[in-house]
């Protein structure tokens, strides 16, 4: 093989997707995903929906369209969904946030988090301190920025992180504290004392604190907090969500980012040499979705709980024992009474066996830290009823 030179490698080998010879496997999600369509199985491992979003959002994107609006956008993106996010921070958390210096719209929230690391490390000894299991993009990119990953790793089964661990991974050499919340891929939802601890350590180490809240209005027994509202921690905080999870138009990657107009434009310095903007279109049609009375924003936690309750009660009675979720599309479940050892391996054999696709939980970890979630799956909830359903009649035929 041709050796080539470049950030690539080191990339691939951050994500886990370098072997040994130096070849470059397939993500764990198109790897499951091929599995489904190759064995005709239920896709329960990909976190996208199967339904579309509201029709009003769909809407709103065909008609602009139609009138025009198929040209670049300006490059802290459409003004009106720039005003469309600063309304939604101050209305469900009471953030002010100018939408003309403190907001930035993105190609979903995956180039929001790229853009953000690429920005604020510098040198190779910097680090980002992650919550483990992580969604794969964050070793990626914190591998394609040169830093260092520092990871604190989350416990079966209530995934909570171990105060002094945490304590530890920070440093002086902590640049970001990336955090996930509602987690991807535990569904855990941090309570006010880890949020808090955050926001001590970073404040004590000159650190940013960047959050992912794509599932920010997918939260079931409790509502979200954001940790820009902790005391202390919006002028060190970049926010980070999207319209892909709350109004299922995953495919439009339209994100965003919120926080001091000086982080943000450091990260507009890098985001202008990634995509430039965003889709023009549906930039309007999120504005819309964002505004959708309050109603719609209750029956869509109401609708996907109800979906969550519905595949743990099935992988209960399939002899898993399962973690309940806080928040967002997935469900954790121990396989280890059912003959796991491997995760990996027992997802391949779930789908020749009963039909069924889930990811292990092996894919979101460091090499070292594979043996903690050894037996651990992880199911998406996002998807029909009825197709949950199926997949809990078909799971019963395990035991």
């Amino acid at each position: 093989m041709r050796e080539i030179p470049g950030a690539w490698r080191r990339t691939a080998e951050g994500a886990g997707l370098a072997t040994a010879a130096g070849e470059i496997v397939p993500t764990i999600f198109a790897e499951m995903t091929a599995l489904a369509t190759a064995t005709g199985a239920i896709n329960l491992g990909q976190g996208f929906p199967d339904e579309d979003g509201p029709l009003e959002v769909l809407d709103a994107a065909r008609a602009a369209i139609a009138r025009g609006d198929n040209q670049y956008a300006p490059g802290r993106g459409v003004a009106d969904l720039r005003l469309a996010v600063a309304e939604h921070q101050h209305r469900f958390y009471d953030l002010t946030v100018d939408p003309d210096r403190e907001v930035l719209i993105t190609a979903g929230a995956t180039e929001a988090l790229a853009a953000t690391i690429l920005a604020l490390t510098a040198d190779p000894g910097d680090e980002v301190v992650v919550f483990e299991p992580y969604y794969d993009a964050y070793a990626a990119l914190v591998s394609l920025a040169g830093a260092r990953l520092v990871t604190v790793p989350l416990e079966w089964p209530d995934f909570r992180p171990d105060p002094e661990r945490l304590r530890a991974a920070v440093s002086d050499r902590t640049r970001v504290i990336l955090v996930n919340d509602p987690h991807n891929p535990t569904g855990t939802v941090f309570d006010d004392a880890t949020r808090d601890l955050i926001v001590e350590l970073a404040d004590r180490h000159d650190a940013i604190i960047v959050t992912d809240e794509v599932y920010e209005h997918l939260t079931f027994e409790v509502t979200h907090t954001p940790i820009a509202t902790r005391p202390g921690a919006a002028e060190r905080t970049l926010s980070i969500s999207s319209g892909g999870k709350t109004f299922s138009t995953t495919g439009w990657k339209i994100g965003w980012v919120t926080g001091p107009a000086d982080l943000i434009d450091a990260v507009i310095a890098v985001k202008q040499f990634l995509t430039y903007v965003p889709a023009t279109p549906f930039q309007p049609a999120i504005a819309h979705g964002l505004r959708l009375a309050d109603d719609f924003y209750r029956r869509l936690a109401a609708d996907l709980k109800d979906k969550r309750d519905a595949l743990g009660a099935g992988l209960e009675a399939a002899g898993f024992e399962v973690s309940v979720p806080g928040g967002s599309y997935f469900t954790v479940a121990d396989a280890r009474s059912l003959g796991a050892e491997d995760a990996r391996r027992f997802c391949h054999e779930l789908a020749h066996r009963v039909g069924v696709v889930a990811i292990p939980l092996t894919a979101f970890v460091t090499p070292a830290e594979k043996p903690r979630y050894a037996s651990l799956v992880r199911f998406a909830a996002c998807k029909k009823l009825d197709v949950l359903e199926e997949a809990a009649r078909r799971l019963g035929t395990l035991s």
